[in-house]
C-alpha cells in the first residue's frame, strides 16, 4: 500500500534539508542564501498583516514573511504560506506577453519556502515549494512547481546518502548500456562522442566521470530557480527543474528533473501535451506539441516537435527531430528527421544528416541480443523506406535508396549512392554519386547549415564543408580501393585470373583508368566485405568517379592554397613555400561531435588526461577552442599532403607554371560545379512528371519558384564570379 506520511502542520515549509545531511554549524537555508545573495528584505508591519488576512491569506509565521521596502499587501489575495517567504519590489502594475495579462501579485496559490524577485505575477499556482524566481515571472494555472532536497535537474550525479543505481546516465549508440555516458548541463557533442568512445580506456573513462562529479556540489538543499521574465501557464507538473531566463512553458504535462537553459539572445520554448523527464536542455531549443523525452539532451537550438520521442539519446545543435521516435543515439550537429513513420535506433549519426519518411535505421533481428549500432558519417542520408541492419557503417555523404537491405553492410566509397537491386540479388553502389548528378542538395546542404547555425556557444568549430579532411581521406582510400578492384575485374576477363600481388593490382589498376580505357566500362567491378552476404556487390560508374575524385583532391587542395594566400597576403609563390613544412604528412582525422580533429592530437589530448594535466570539463573544451584555432593550418597542410599522395605534387617545390595550371583547373572545376549545380535542379522544370500538376509554366514558377530567380544559383554563379576574379587577380599579383 502507499505510505502516507504524517507531520505536524508547523513543520510544513521547514527541514528541507534532513538533519544528517546538514553542514555543522549551517542551517537549512545556508545553499539558499549563496543562490540569492540579496539581503534587503523587512518584516512586515502590522498594518500590511492585518491587510493581508483581510484579503483571506494566511501563513503559519508572519515573521516568516519578508518582503521588500516597496510592497503593496493588496496585491496579495487568497493565498497560503508556508516556511520562510522572501518577496521583491510588488507594484500596481499588469505584465502581459502574447496576450496574456496578469496583475503583479500572488493570487489563490500555496507558497512553500520560495524567494520571489522584483514584480512576478503568481496565480492560481496550487503548490509551488523551495524555488527562487527572478524579476518579471509570470506563473499562472500550475498544478504543482516543487523541488526537493536531492535535486540534481538532470545532471547525472548523486547528492549525499544516494546509492549508485540512483544516478542518471544515458545509454547512447548502443541499446546494452555499453557506451553509457553520465550527462551534464553544458556537455558538448565531442564530450559525449568522446566518452561513449574508448570504452577499454579506464583511466580515460573514470577521468570523464571525474569531471562531472567535479562540476557540482553532492550537497543536499539546492533550490530550483526561475529566471528573469520567464512565462510558465498552464502546466501540470513542474519538479526539480531549473529554467533560464526568458524562457516559455505553456501547456506542459510534465517537466521533471530537467535543465531548462534560455536567454534573452536565445529563448527555450516548451509547448502543450510535453513529457520531459531526467534532461538537459540548450539554450534556443523548440519543444512542441506532445513530444516525449526522457534520458536525453538537446544541445542548443535545436527542435523536438509533433509527437517525436527521444530516449537515451543525445540530439546535437541545429537539428530537428518530428513525430518519430529516435532512441539509444548520439547525432552531431545539424540533423533533420521530419516523418512519423521514421526510426533510429542504437545509431552514431556525425552530423549533417537527414531521415526520409519510413527509414527504418537499426534493427537487432539478426543478432542475439540488443547490442548492435550504427555508425555513419558526415551527411548521410538514407531514402524513403530503408531498412538497415546492425552493425553498419557508412562514409561520409552517403545515400541509401528506397529498399529493404537484407544484411549488414560497410560503405567506405563517399558521396556513394547505395542501392538495392532485387531482381538481380545485387548491391549496387555508385561512387561520386553526390557530383554526378545532384551538385545542388549537395552544395546547398553544405551552405544552409552554416546558415543556420544559430549557436551562441562555438567553443567546437563545426566542419560543414562537403569537402574536408574526413571525406579527403575517405577519397584517398577509395581511390586505391577502385584501382584494385578494376584491375581484378580486367584480370578474371582477360587473363583468366592470373595472380598478382596487392602492389601488382594497384598498379595495373591505376594504369588501366589513366589511361581512362573505355574496356573499363564493359567490365563487371565487384568488391569484397562491402555486405555481409554471399550476393554480388557492384561498383559502376567507376572511371566517371575515379577522375572525379582525382579532379576534387586538386580543387580541394588549390581552394585550400587560395585562401591562405589571401589570409596572410602572401605577395609571391616563393614567400608562401618558405612557410611551408619540409615534410607533409597525410594524417587521420577524426570527427569528434562535429569538429574535425587530427588523430595525432587527439592522442596526444588523451595522454595529457592520463597523466592529469587535463583535469576537469574545462580544459577539454580549451582542447577544442585550440583545435578550432589550428584548424585552418592544419586543414591547409592536409591538403596539400593529399595533392602530393594524390598527384604526386610536392607544393613546396613547384614553379610558377605548375601553381598557375592549378588555379586555372581549379576553376574548370567550380565552372563544372556550378553548372552541375545549376543542371541537376533544372531537371525539376523539365521532367515532365513533375510538371504534369500545374496548368502551365507560370503556375508552376508561382507555386515552386522560377529556376531563373533560384537563390541558391544566384549565389553560387556569384561565387564562382567572385573566384575567377579572385584568382585572376592572384595571377597577376603573383606573376604567374
Amino acid at each position: 500500500m502507499n505510505e502516507i506520511k504524517k507531520s505536524p502542520i508547523d513543520s510544513l515549509g521547514y527541514n528541507f534539508i534532513p538533519a544528517n545531511f546538514l553542514p555543522k554549524g549551517k542551517d537549512e537555508y545556508h545553499l539558499r542564501k549563496q543562490q540569492n545573495k540579496n539581503t534587503n528584505y523587512r518584516n512586515l508591519n502590522a498594518s500590511e498583516i492585518e491587510t493581508l488576512v483581510r484579503n483571506r491569506n494566511t501563513s503559519d509565521n508572519w515573521n516568516n514573511i519578508l518582503v521588500s521596502e516597496i510592497f503593496s499587501p493588496e496585491l496579495v489575495q487568497n493565498c497560503k504560506f508556508f516556511g520562510l517567504v522572501r518577496i521583491g519590489k510588488m507594484q500596481p502594475y499588469y505584465l502581459e506577453f502574447h496576450n496574456l495579462r496578469c496583475p503583479v501579485g500572488f493570487y489563490n496559490s500555496t507558497i512553500i519556502s520560495s524567494d520571489f524577485g522584483d514584480n512576478v505575477s503568481v496565480d492560481n499556482v496550487n503548490y509551488l515549494s523551495h524555488y527562487i524566481v527572478g524579476n518579471d515571472v509570470m506563473i499562472v494555472n500550475v498544478n504543482e512547481l516543487a523541488t526537493t532536497d536531492n535535486a540534481k535537474f538532470g545532471n547525472g550525479i548523486l547528492k549525499q546518502g544516494e546509492p549508485e543505481s540512483r544516478r542518471i546516465e544515458l545509454e547512447i549508440c548502443n541499446e546494452n548500456g555499453g557506451r553509457s555516458i553520465i550527462p551534464f548541463d553544458g556537455m558538448l557533442p565531442g564530450d559525449a562522442y568522446l566518452w561513449s568512445r574508448f570504452r577499454d580506456d579506464d583511466v580515460l573513462q573514470n577521468a570523464f566521470k571525474n569531471f562531472t562529479e567535479k562540476k557540482f556540489d553532492n550537497c543536499r538543499g539546492y533550490y530550483g530557480t526561475i529566471g528573469d521574465r520567464t512565462v510558465i501557464k498552464n502546466c501540470a507538473i513542474i519538479k526539480d527543474v531549473i529554467v533560464g531566463s526568458d524562457a516559455y512553458l505553456k501547456g506542459a504535462n510534465k517537466l521533471k528533473n530537467l535543465t531548462i537553459n534560455s536567454s534573452s539572445q536565445s529563448k527555450t520554448q516548451i509547448g502543450e501535451g510535453c513529457e520531459m523527464v531526467n534532461g538537459i536542455i540548450g539554450v534556443g531549443c523548440r519543444i512542441f506539441y506532445g513530444v516525449k523525452a526522457v534520458r536525453f539532451i538537446m544541445a542548443s537550438h535545436s527542435q523536438l516537435k509533433y509527437g517525436a520521442r527521444l530516449i537515451n539519446s543525445y540530439l546535437g545543435n541545429n537539428s530537428t527531430i518530428s513525430c518519430c521516435e529516435v532512441l539509444n543515439s548520439l547525432i552531431f550537429p545539424a540533423h533533420e528527421q521530419h516523418h512519423n513513420n521514421s526510426f533510429l535506433c542504437a545509431a552514431l549519426l556525425m552530423g549533417q544528416s537527414n531521415m526520409a519518411a519510413g527509414a527504418t535505421i537499426g534493427s537487432n533481428h539478426n543478432s542475439r541480443s540488443a547490442d548492435g549500432e550504427i555508425i555513419a558519417g558526415r551527411g548521410f542520408w538514407p531514402g524513403l523506406c530503408v531498412s538497415l541492419k546492425h552493425n553498419s557503417k557508412f562514409a561520409s555523404f552517403i545515400i541509401v535508396a528506397k529498399g529493404d537491405y537484407p544484411a549488414e553492410i560497410n560503405i567506405p566509397i563517399p558521396f556513394s549512392l547505395v542501392s538495392n537491386d532485387e531482381s538481380k540479388d545485387e548491391l549496387i553502389v555508385m561512387p561520386a554519386y553526390w557530383f554526378l548528378y545532384n551538385m545542388y542538395a549537395l552544395a546547398r546542404n553544405s551552405w544552409k547549415y552554416i546558415d543556420r547555425d544559430k549557436r551562441t556557444d562555438k567553443t567546437q568549430t563545426i566542419e560543414y564543408d562537403f569537402l574536408a579532411p574526413d571525406s579527403i581521406n575517405e577519397i584517398i582510400y577509395s581511390l586505391i580501393l577502385i584501382e584494385k578492384c578494376t584491375a581484378k575485374a580486367y584480370v578474371k576477363q582477360f587473363e583468366n585470373n592470373k595472380s598478382y600481388s596487392e602492389e601488382a593490382l594497384v598498379s595495373i589498376g591505376k594504369n588501366l583508368l589513366n589511361s581512362r580505357n573505355n574496356i573499363i566500362n564493359d567490365l563487371e567491378i565487384v568488391v569484397e566485405n562491402f555486405e555481409h552476404s554471399d550476393r554480388k556487390v557492384k561498383l559502376i560508374k567507376v572511371l566517371q568517379a575515379y577522375h572525379l575524385y582525382k579532379e576534387i583532391i586538386t580543387y580541394y587542395a588549390t581552394t585550400q592554397i587560395v585562401e591562405n594566400i589571401f589570409i596572410n597576403k602572401y605577395k609571391t609563390l616563393a614567400d608562401l613555400q618558405i612557410d611551408l613544412p619540409a615534410k607533409l604528412i597525410q594524417s587521420e582525422w577524426q570527427n569528434v561531435g562535429g569538429q574535425l580533429i587530427k588523430k595525432t592530437a587527439l592522442q596526444k589530448f588523451i595522454q595529457q588526461i592520463h597523466i592529469g594535466k587535463i583535469k576537469n570539463w574545462e580544459a577539454v573544451h580549451q582542447f577544442y577552442i585550440a583545435q578550432g584555432e589550428n584548424y585552418s593550418i592544419d586543414k591547409l597542410y592536409h591538403a596539400l599532403a593529399a595533392l602530393k599522395e594524390v598527384h604526386n605534387i610536392h607544393f613546396k617545390k613547384i614553379d610558377k607554371t605548375v601553381f598557375k595550371n592549378l588555379l586555372m583547373q581549379s576553376i574548370t572545376t567550380k565552372e563544372w560545379m556550378t553548372k552541375g549545380i545549376y543542371d541537376s535542379r533544372a531537371k525539376d522544370y523539365t521532367n515532365p512528371f513533375r510538371k504534369m500538376v500545374y496548368e502551365n509554366n507560370d503556375e508552376m514558377n508561382v507555386v515552386v519558384g522560377s529556376l531563373q530567380k533560384n537563390s541558391f544559383i544566384k549565389q553560387e554563379t556569384e561565387a564562382l564570379a567572385v573566384y575567377k576574379r579572385e584568382v585572376n587577380e592572384l595571377i597577376k599579383k603573383m606573376k604567374l
